[in-house]
C-alpha cells in the first residue's frame, strides 16, 4: 500500500482482463496472507479460531482452518455450522450464538458427524429445553454445549454496562449454577466456554479527530481487560472442577494481544482482520491490509464533478452512521453526496476524480465490515501476481450466497 493508486489500478485491470462484470468482489491473496501472518504474530502462539461471519467464503474458511496456528471455526448459525462440519475437514465448530431454530436442530441432532464436531452455545436453561423438545435425550446422541460467559465491563454495581448485550451469565455464581445444571442434565456434554470482550475487540481507539474520546476508550479497554482476566480466570478454574473443558474461547481481531495474555483462554476468535474492512482503520495497535474490495460501474455523469455508480448501498450493520458506509478508495478524491449517500440501486459520488471518469469506468470501495459484503455477491475474484509481477485473476470462488446459502 506504499502506492495506493498503483495497487487499486492493478486490481481493476486484473478484473477487467478477466472479463468480470460489476458489482465484483476482488480478494488480493497476498494481502490475505499478510493479514493471516499478522494475526498469528499478534496472538503470540494462542490458536486462532476463525470467525466465519467475517469471511462467508467456504473455501477460504476451510483453507485457513488447516494451517498451523489456526484451530477450529466460530460459526454464526447452526445450519451454517452443520454445513461446514459435514462438507469440509473442519472437526471443531463452535456456534457463537444460541439457536432456537427447530428445523436446524432437528437436522443437526440426527447427523452423527455434525453432533461430534459442532458445539452449541447456551446461556440459559430455556435453550436446553428447546433442544429436548425437538429431540428428547433418549432419542439422540449427547449434544455438545459451551457456556457463554458475559465479558462486558460493569461499573457501579452493574448500573453501567460497557460492551454488547449478549449473555446474562456474568458472575461466578451465575456461571457455576448454569454449569451444574448442564452437567447434571441427560443428553448434554459441557465441553467449553465462550467469552467475547466486544468493548475491546470491536471498538476503535484511534479515530481521526477524536483525540479525547480515543484516550477515554483506551483507558476503558485497559481497565476492562484487567477486570475480565481476573473474573474469567477464577470462573474457568472452578468450571474445570465440574467439567472436562476442551476449550475456552475469547476475544476478537481487535483484542488479540490483550486476550492472549489471559491464561484461561485456549483459543481466540478472529476473522475480520483477514479481509481487512475499513472499520479497523481507526485502531491504534494494528492495521490490516485491505484484502477484499468491491468494484462498481460508473453508469452516468449527471454533472462535471459527479459520477453515478450502479448499486452501492452495501451498508454495514450496527449503529447508523457515516462509518457504516462503504469507503470509496479508488480513484482517490471521491465522496458521497449527503442527500443520497450509498443508494439502493445507484450511488452518486462527487470529487476531483469525477471529471476524469467516463461511463463504463469502475470505482473501488472497501466495506466497513469484512464478511457482510459477501452476502451481496455470488463469487469472489482471487488476485495473484504472475511471473512478471502483474496482478491477474487466478480463480473465481463462490461466496456462501454463490453456494445457495443464506443463513441470517
Amino acid at each position: 500500500m506504499r502506492d495506493p493508486d498503483g495497487y487499486w489500478a492493478a486490481i481493476d485491470q486484473a478484473v477487467r482482463d478477466a472479463g468480470l462484470d460489476a458489482p465484483v468482489l476482488a480478494l488480493d491473496r497476498s494481502a490475505l496472507e499478510h493479514n493471516a501472518a499478522d494475526l498469528l504474530r499478534r496472538a503470540s502462539g494462542v490458536p486462532i479460531r476463525i470467525a466465519s461471519k467475517s469471511l462467508r467464503v467456504r473455501s477460504v474458511v476451510a483453507d485457513l482452518a488447516t494451517r498451523p496456528g489456526f484451530h477450529g471455526v466460530l460459526a454464526y448459525d447452526l445450519a451454517e455450522a452443520h454445513w461446514l462440519a459435514t462438507t469440509t475437514d473442519i472437526a471443531d465448530v463452535l456456534v457463537g450464538y444460541p439457536t432456537v431454530r427447530r428445523d436446524a436442530l432437528a437436522a443437526f441432532v440426527t447427523d452423527e458427524v455434525a453432533t461430534s464436531r459442532v458445539t452449541l452455545l447456551v446461556d440459559s436453561v430455556d435453550q436446553l429445553d428447546i433442544v429436548d423438545f425437538v429431540a428428547p435425550p433418549a432419542s439422540r446422541r449427547p449434544v455438545r454445549v459451551a457456556l457463554d460467559l458475559d465479558a462486558s465491563y460493569r461499573l457501579l454495581g452493574g448500573r453501567v454496562h460497557v460492551g454488547v448485550r449478549r449473555s446474562p451469565v456474568h458472575s461466578r455464581r451465575e456461571a457455576l449454577d448454569l454449569a451444574r445444571t448442564v452437567a447434571a442434565r441427560d443428553g448434554f456434554d459441557l465441553v467449553g466456554v465462550m467469552s467475547y470482550e466486544a468493548q475491546v475487540a470491536g471498538v476503535a481507539n484511534r479515530v481521526p479527530g477524536r483525540a479525547a474520546m480515543n484516550k477515554v476508550v483506551s483507558l476503558m479497554q485497559r481497565r476492562s481487560m484487567a477486570e475480565l482476566r481476573r473474573r474469567r480466570g477464577k470462573v474457568i478454574a472452578e468450571l474445570r472442577e465440574l467439567a472436562d473443558l476442551e476449550f475456552v474461547n475469547g476475544g476478537g481481531t481487535g483484542s488479540l494481544e490483550e486476550t492472549a495474555r489471559d491464561r484461561s483462554v485456549t483459543d481466540i476468535a478472529a476473522g475480520s482482520g483477514l479481509f481487512g474492512g475499513h472499520l479497523f482503520d481507526g485502531y491504534a495497535h494494528f492495521r490490516p491490509a485491505p484484502a477484499l474490495a468491491f468494484g462498481l460501474d460508473v453508469v452516468r455523469r449527471p454533472a462535471r464533478d459527479i459520477v453515478t455508480c450502479a448499486g452501492g448501498g452495501w451498508i454495514a450493520s450496527g449503529p447508523p452512521g457515516a462509518d457504516r458506509l462503504p469507503k470509496p478508495v479508488w480513484p482517490r478524491g471521491l465522496d458521497y453526496l449527503g442527500a443520497e449517500a450509498a443508494g439502493e440501486v445507484q450511488t452518486p459520488l462527487r470529487g476531483r476524480a469525477a471529471s476524469a471518469l467516463a461511463v463504463g469506468d469502475r470505482v473501488w470501495f472497501r466495506h466497513t465490515k469484512s464478511g457482510e459484503v459477501c452476502e451481496r455477491a455470488r463469487q469472489v475474484a482471487v488476485i495473484d501476481l504472475d511471473d512478471a509481477g502483474r496482478a491477474v485473476v487466478t480463480e473465481v470462488i463462490p461466496t456462501y450466497r454463490g453456494e445457495g446459502k443464506c443463513f441470517l
